[in-house]
């Protein structure tokens, strides 16, 4: 999961940028993961200082792409993906420290070179990157915070949306997905109040069933089986004008 939000047609939130909310951390970390920590997290760090002059320099070679998960929980997802495209560099960013070690045990299990992570808040990422210079963003079940007075905690509004299409290149998109309805509504609200991510659904198809290469998180199978209904959802870049 993620950081953050949830209604449908109310007004977005205003003001200074928010802390991180939610736990930090779970059990204590095997002494297996503790060594993770220690010597694989600091040389696949994301060094956030360099993101402003060049953020392909901060994988090996030269990726052919840029992405980045939001929030990535234990990292199936994004683990697959970077082992499915070796050719793209994935970034990832997750508060959760035992989430962040299980990402890292996946990367030495499967000898994965392409990914750069963070244990932290993915808003200080969005505003390091430059301008168009991401190929995609995820933002896969954020914490939905689904009562009223926790709202604002959550990580979609007017900022983020406008943080996540500054970086994307023209054309590219942010996939979401949820299996609140509540954040599903507040997300689209909000998309609908902006004009540079345009919402991709044609029919109802294009949001009841995943994009092409998706891959199944633990959280989306606790949802299927407690009988929530997960939705995908496509926003592309546009231009203005």
């Amino acid at each position: 999961m993620t950081i953050d939000s949830k209604s449908g047609g109310e007004a977005p939130e205003t003001g200074p940028r928010r802390q991180l909310y939610g736990r930090s951390k779970g059990k204590a970390l095997r002494a297996a993961q503790v060594g993770r920590m220690a010597t694989m997290l600091p040389a696949l760090a994301i060094d956030v200082a360099a993101l402003k002059d060049e953020p392909a320099a901060l994988f090996s070679g030269q990726p052919e792409a840029l992405m980045l998960e939001i929030g990535f929980g234990g990292g199936e997802h994004l683990a697959a993906m970077a082992k499915l495209h070796p050719e793209i560099g994935y970034f990832g960013v997750e508060p959760f420290l035992n989430g962040v070690a299980k990402l890292l045990a996946a990367i030495e299990q499967d000898g994965l070179t392409n990914i750069r992570a963070l244990r932290g808040d993915a808003r200080e990422v969005l505003a390091a990157l430059p301008d168009a210079s991401l190929d995609r963003v995820y933002l896969l079940y954020p914490d939905p915070w689904p009562k009223r007075r926790q709202r604002k905690r959550r990580i979609v509004d007017d900022d983020f949306l406008a943080e996540v299409a500054r970086v994307l290149k023209q054309g590219c998109e942010l996939r979401f997905a949820t299996d609140i309805d509540d954040y599903a509504g507040w997300t689209l609200a909000r998309i609908a109040q902006q004009d540079t991510l345009v919402w991709c659904a044609e029919t109802a198809d294009d949001w009841r069933q995943p994009w092409p290469e998706w891959h199944r998180t633990r959280y989306e199978e606790k949802a299927l089986r407690e009988g929530r209904v997960p939705g995908y959802f496509r926003f592309r870049r546009h231009a203005l004008g």
